[in-house]
């Protein structure tokens, strides 16, 4: 099977590109090389059912043309991290809306299957847990640029549901719920990562806010294992899927685990949002746990990786690089 990975170079890209080849489909990624990197193909570079290609998911012409070349699409690419989406705001939401646009009218032209990655971020502010895929999102008001990037996302996931119901576009629209482990870059805002690098290091591990705000992490390799698993189901066509985790903790607990793990003299800090993000925009969610019910029932997929080896995985990685 030939197989496109937009924002193959990237964090999850990398670890899908190299599963796809272990299991001898044939890949081609698509990246700009914004967030993803080189390196983390390095194991795979000179295989010969690999090719990566440099430009941008709204490059329009590019994108037909190498879906084109495919048998399925895996769309990835965007703008992620609280840290870019803050910064960068015109081109996170134009990199995250016009790109997923222009991979499904590629994908459409093409009649190439795609499998969507969205987030746990569309669920916004939903008091509800666990998420499941038919509840309510529940956004902050307009002013507060953080909520921007659950917006395009959710936006991406109605346009690539219409394409679907209209024109008989085979997609699967997944969730991914706060996937980490090696190769995730902490520059971002990306807080396992950086907790290890700080921690690693001798430097205060910065927790925003109170700390008492909750998470479920992925290890990425069961991630991975998650949409391969999508990608060959053909009865998830239609549908939105929870890929994540449903070991929760809360963020002070995580540090506080990561300092355990690897043995670090180093201090947590609580550090006010305020401060964290002073150029303002930014609110937080208490809670944000996956219902996976659905995923089970369609892949029998099962979470392997516990928190704690995450964590090893992650720190491992942080070593190294």
């Amino acid at each position: 099977m030939r197989y496109l990975i937009t924002g193959g170079a990237g964090f999850i890209g990398s670890h899908m590109a190299e599963a796809m080849l272990a299991r001898g489909d044939t890949v081609a990624v698509l990246d700009d090389f914004s967030t993803g990197r080189r390196s983390n193909l390095a194991a795979v570079a000179s295989h010969p059912s690999l090719t990566i290609v440099e430009g941008s998911v709204v490059n329009s012409a590019l994108v037909t043309a190498l879906v084109g070349e495919a048998d399925h699409v895996v769309h990835l690419a965007a703008a992620v991290g609280v840290r870019k989406i803050m910064a960068e705001r015109v081109q996170g939401i134009r990199t995250n809306v016009e790109g997923s646009e222009t991979v499904l009218a590629a994908c459409a032209k093409h009649g190439r299957p795609l499998f969507f990655a969205s987030t746990s971020e569309v669920y916004g502010k939903n008091a509800k847990v666990p998420f499941s895929e038919d509840d309510d999102s529940v956004l902050g008001a307009s002013s507060l640029h953080r909520w921007s990037y659950a917006c395009a996302k959710l936006l991406d996931e109605f346009l690539a549901l219409a394409w679907f119901h209209e024109h008989k576009l085979p997609v699967t629209v997944a969730r991914f719920f706060n996937v980490t482990g090696p190769r995730q870059c902490p520059d971002y805002g990306m807080v396992l990562p950086r907790f290890c690098a700080a921690a690693l290091s001798g430097n205060n591990l910065e927790v925003h806010g109170t700390g008492l705000q909750s998470r479920c992490f992925l290890h990425v390799d069961d991630c991975v294992r998650a949409v391969l698993a999508l990608v060959d189901t053909p009865v998830a066509v239609g549908r939105v899927v929870n890929i994540g985790s449903d070991e929760e903790i809360s963020i002070r607990a995580l540090a506080e685990k990561v300092l355990e793990i690897s043995g670090s003299a180093a201090k947590i800090h609580a550090v006010p949002y305020a401060a964290a993000f002073p150029e303002g925009g930014f609110e937080d969610m208490l809670r944000r746990v996956p219902d996976t019910a659905r995923l089970s029932r369609l892949t029998g997929w099962e979470r392997k990786i516990d928190l704690a080896q995450t964590i090893r995985d992650a720190l491992r990685w942080a070593r190294e690089v």
